[in-house]
């Protein structure tokens, strides 16, 4: 016990140092997580050899996120994407698959062992990645729900795996029990082999041993459909029950329940756990106590998962490393090329874009968590000697511990791309010019451009994206594609001549180079500049812009003036409070422009602060009295007209 507390209280620590270092400089949790582990584990030797005895616990993180996963899925959405599910996923797993055992084939391997290797590195790390795309806002582009089904797919061709990989071993060397662990890189008992090791459990895992092959069938069947049937049917009821005892402590322990019920279940039958919860969380997708069910797990999801990372940057072997770098570094990095090329053909026969090809490639190259499932189970059933287990071992952690660096070098790719697309696209020319010049047709900048043009007046509309442009003309908005910071289409577009300028780009930093170049080319021209928050109010107000608008802050005012009105002021007050609000707000935005200083955090200029709070004073002393005199103003109409 107070071994097992003395790591976790290392990891921790560890934890807390490293993932806000790595998150501040950009490179993301999962590495601060990996470096973390790396750091006490291989390098400062602070756990030797006990990884394990925590690892067990870590391994719950991954299960639980594939059940969250499957709470984001409805049936009908998994239906949607069968497709990529089965044409995408499947020919990564088999093309990965076949062009690896064909590596290890001119190694020198068997063809047996040169299988199971294959199969072991086709799969990718559904944990780093899935935490890694939804870290970077990237879940939802075109390449990561490709990903996504990958990921999916690879999780369902564990259970088929599993089942064949027995078929390789040779019989002299005798049959296996059907046990294997979730996660391990020592091959040694999971989490989920510690939970059935009492009597009980054994006596269970044993019957389902002696039971022919369709009997097997049939009991892997029967838990399978009573995941689902009692997701449909059991788990609401079961809910509303605990829901009316009004404490938030059972909701988390039944949550909990679900979940490792689920998992043990599976581990019996020898199926994969994380792929049962999954199951059960897409069957209560469509449940009315699926966020509480979020909101529960997601906690514990974060924590163990972190661990999971923390653990595997621990296992990693530094001394065999040190002792053979280049080979194990260009066996990892062969490893992660020759499922490079599959994944980048894929991307390309799918019509993936080329940013989007780009995350498709770097993020599922490596191997993954289920690589160390499979490498297991192959050497307990003898399918690989025992002496090539810590050589796959380590290859399989140093292709997770790249996989961040590998996302810094797509986010390189993909700047590198946009600015070359929008060097080759900026050739549209511009064939009008007008008083109105938009720089930039996002959400934002349509809503202004469709009132000017709603109210007879047109505008030249300039934006770099592609996708919208192509948007705007679809529904009969004429627009020019071409970078707006760029002078030359500033003029083209008639800058020279032009009344107003609006700058409504989504980047903070371009919209406030525009408006400096086009005050400085037009003293007289009126800018109209959108926001991005208060800081890069100041920015504009500094560069010149004339009206400057945050983005959030009308859709704001409007709706705090609805929560005026639901606590009892009539729509005149509340609109009077809006408009006191707005106007106060804007005087105080001008004085707080005055001591801003360029480079220096707002929370530490003295002058700012302070400032900030008079004029916050001022603001409430002066919304109160103008309130009051509107309601008093207000009352004496209302008896002059009685």
């Amino acid at each position: 016990m107070e071994s097992f507390l003395f790591q976790a209280t290392l990891y921790l620590t560890a934890a807390v140092i490293a993932v806000p270092l790595a998150a501040r400089l950009g490179l993301g949790s999962v590495l601060g997580y990996l470096a973390a582990g790396l750091c006490i584990g291989p390098l400062l030797g602070l756990v030797g050899n006990e990884v394990g005895e925590l690892q067990h616990f870590a391994e719950f993180g991954v299960v639980m996120m594939l059940f969250l996963i499957g709470l984001e899925l409805e049936p009908r959405a998994l239906w949607d994407m069968r497709h990529r599910l089965l044409g995408l996923g499947g020919l990564q797993v088999a093309g990965s698959t076949l062009l690896i055992m064909g590596a290890g084939l001119a190694l020198g391997f068997g063809w047996r062992e040169a299988l199971a290797i294959g199969l072991a590195f086709s799969l990718s790390s559904t944990a780093i990645v899935l935490q890694t795309l939804s870290e970077k806002g990237l879940m939802q582009t075109a390449g990561g729900r490709s990903s996504f089904s990958v990921l999916l797919t690879q999780d369902i061709a564990v259970i088929p795996m599993l089942a064949f990989l027995p078929l390789l071993a040779l019989p002299v060397l005798g049959a296996a029990d059907g046990s294997f662990t979730m996660v391990g890189a020592g091959g040694g008992g999971g989490a989920l082999e510690d939970l059935a090791a009492n009597e009980h459990a054994e006596a269970l895992a044993a019957m389902v041993d002696r039971l022919p092959g369709w009997g097997v069938t049939l009991v892997t069947l029967g838990i399978v459909a009573g995941i689902i049937l009692a997701g449909l049917y059991l788990i609401r009821p079961v809910f509303a029950y605990i829901h009316n005892a009004r404490l938030r402590e059972l909701n988390t322990a039944l949550a909990l329940l679900i979940v490792m019920g689920i998992a043990f279940l599976m581990s019996i039958v020898g199926l994969s756990p994380a792929l049962g919860t999954f199951l059960a969380g897409v069957v209560l997708a469509s449940s009315e106590f699926r966020h509480e069910l979020e909101s529960d797990i997601a906690p514990f999801k974060s924590l163990l998962l972190g661990l999971f990372f923390i653990t595997v940057g621990a296992g990693i072997d530094v001394g065999q490393l040190a002792a053979e770098p280049v080979r194990l570094i260009g066996l990892t990095l062969a490893v992660m090329a020759l499922k490079g090329l599959v994944l980048f053909a894929l991307a390309w026969l799918f019509k993936l874009r080329q940013r989007d090809r780009w995350l498709f490639t770097l993020g599922l190259a490596q191997a993954g968590e289920f690589g160390f499932v499979l490498v297991g189970f192959a050497l307990q059933q003898r399918v690989i000697p025992g002496s090539l287990g810590p050589t796959l071992f380590l290859v399989i952690a140093l292709s997770m511990l790249l996989t961040p660096l590998f996302f810094i070098l797509y986010e390189y790719v993909s700047k590198r791309l946009a600015e070359a697309d929008a060097e080759e696209q900026a050739a549209d020319e511009i064939t009008e010019q007008g008083p109105i010049i938009i720089a930039g047709i996002g959400r934002f900048g349509q809503v202004v451009n469709r009132m000017i043009q709603m109210s007879g007046f047109r505008a030249v509309v300039l934006d770099h994206d592609l996708s919208t442009i192509r948007l705007m003309r679809r529904f009969g908005f004429k627009s020019f594609l071409g970078d707006p910071t760029r002078p030359e289409l500033l003029h083209a577009a008639g800058l020279a001549k032009a009344k107003v300028l609006v700058v409504a780009m989504d980047d903070k930093d371009a919209s406030t180079r525009i408006v400096a170049y086009a005050r400085k080319e037009r003293p007289d021209l009126h800018i109209v500049a959108r926001a991005y928050d208060r800081v890069h109010v100041y920015e504009l107000y500094r560069a010149g812009a004339d009206d400057i608008v945050r983005e959030m802050f009308d859709s704001s005012l409007r709706a705090a003036r609805y929560v005026l009105e639901n606590m009892g002021l009539s729509e005149y007050e509340a609109a009077e409070a809006e408009r006191a609000f707005y106007k106060h707000d804007r005087h105080a935005m001008l004085e707080l422009a005055e001591v801003w200083k360029p480079g220096i955090s707002v929370a530490q200029n003295e002058a700012y602060v302070e400032r900030a709070k008079e004029l916050n004073k001022e603001m409430e002393t002066a919304m109160v009295t103008t309130l009051g005199e509107e309601i008093e103003t207000a009352e004496m109409r209302r008896s002059e007209g009685g």
